[in-house]
């Protein structure tokens, strides 16, 4: 068979696998059952499939709906909250929030020494300070500490 048809009927057995598993999934289990036999009536391997699916999703339980933190300490509580308007940082009085990522908050702050000035002030999110984000923290700041532009932000301190 040729690539070009090969790489087709994949997409559309993963096609199909997705919209039998969402129908499915989405019901009880008698009924799921019924629908199943009839959506996979002919093809023995569309079912297994599915019911790999179906039991990958059993198993993944509320992963997901989950906070990451929530799950390393097993939910027996909640991670302590972020920095908020008039805490300090270092020389820095947090204003207000500006801007939130997936792994950080950027602030609005009054910086007082050296200088008086309004800054913005990017601080890592409670709970996500691994290597692996302290890792791209870092090369974020070297990438822009090399750029020279007028619309993009200079770095004035880091650590």
């Amino acid at each position: 068979m040729p690539k070009g048809k090969q790489h087709e009927l994949m997409n559309h057995e993963s096609n199909r696998d997705l919209a039998v598993f969402t129908e499915a999934v989405q019901m009880l289990a008698g009924e799921r059952t019924a629908y199943l036999e009839f959506a996979c009536a002919n093809d023995p391997d569309l079912r297994e499939r599915v019911d790999a699916l179906l039991q990958a999703h059993e198993k993944a339980g509320d992963f997901l709906r989950e906070s990451p933190v929530g799950a390393a300490i097993g939910g027996r509580r909640t991670p302590a909250p972020g920095p908020g308007a008039g805490d300090r940082i270092g020389h820095y009085k947090l204003v207000q929030q500006i801007g939130e990522g997936g792994c950080g908050m950027v602030f609005m702050a009054e910086q007082h020494e050296p200088v008086r000035r309004l800054v913005a002030l990017k601080v890592i999110k409670p709970g996500m300070d691994t290597k692996s984000v302290i890792a791209r923290f870092e090369a974020e700041r070297q990438a822009l500490a090399m750029m020279d532009h007028p619309n993009i932000a200079k770095v004035l301190e880091a650590g």
